[in-house]
């Protein structure tokens, strides 16, 4: 295989600015893709942007807050202006939300969390479906929990809102796997140093957790390479 397997093809990293995200676009981006990297905090994308620079590789920053209303239409729009074709989707940013017994979730966190977690996930596929279904071999990658498919005590908020993530990109997986040539697979990063890790384990040893640039590699090389949709992995 190529050193640059990626080559010439387009990627959009979700939550780039930090943690698996960063670490995912720089991994892309060394096996030769161009990758659009969206966050809400702009300076930390442009850290990433220019640890890809000097790394060699090829990069483009939309700050932006994909919870916000159009934000995610906007952005589609003007990715399409500049590339016909994306050819990777990873879908990387989620937020935690408290971890609380079921009957103590606010209902106003429920509906945050579930918007970023579920509704904006929805709001991307819809954004980009045009342009990966352009591709010749396009690969979208979701990013869940083990929560979402095995529930956990004061984890049903956010294990909620991955098994709704799960299975809204499996159903489009299996809706376009026979008419077009996308993909898409479903990773859990496991324990994975972070800072959403960080939060839920506070007296935890970060150093005791792997780096994100384990999970980065494996997804550049899942992306680089053949697979069924339906693929489920989780990275020990």
């Amino acid at each position: 295989m190529s050193d640059k397997p990626l080559a010439s093809q387009i990627a959009l990293v979700t939550g780039a600015s930090r943690g698996i995200g960063a670490a995912t676009a720089k991994a892309l981006a060394a096996a030769g893709a161009h990758v659009v990297l969206t966050a809400r905090t702009g300076k930390d994308l442009e850290a990433v942007e220019t640890a890809i620079f000097e790394a060699g590789g090829s990069a483009t920053i939309a700050p932006l807050d994909l919870t916000e209303t159009d934000s995610i239409a906007r952005l589609g729009a003007a990715i399409a202006e500049r590339w016909p074709v994306l050819d990777i989707l990873v879908l990387n940013a989620a937020t935690l939300g408290s971890l609380a017994a079921v009957p103590a979730i606010d209902p106003k966190e429920l509906a945050a969390v579930l918007t970023l977690n579920v509704s904006a996930q929805a709001a991307l596929i819809t954004a980009f479906d045009p342009m990966l279904r352009k591709s010749k071999r396009a690969r979208v990658i979701g990013i869940t929990s083990s929560v979402g498919r095995t529930p956990r005590a004061y984890w049903g908020l956010y294990g909620a809102s991955k098994a709704a993530f799960e299975t809204l990109l499996a159903a489009y997986g299996d809706e376009m796997q026979h008419i077009s040539s996308i993909r898409t697979a479903i990773i859990d990063p496991g324990a994975t140093r972070t800072k959403m890790r960080e939060r839920a384990y506070p007296g935890e040893n970060p150093a005791s957790v792997k780096d994100p640039s384990v999970v980065a590699d494996r997804i550049a090389a899942l992306v680089s390479g053949d697979f069924e949709t339906g693929h489920f992995e989780r990275i020990e």
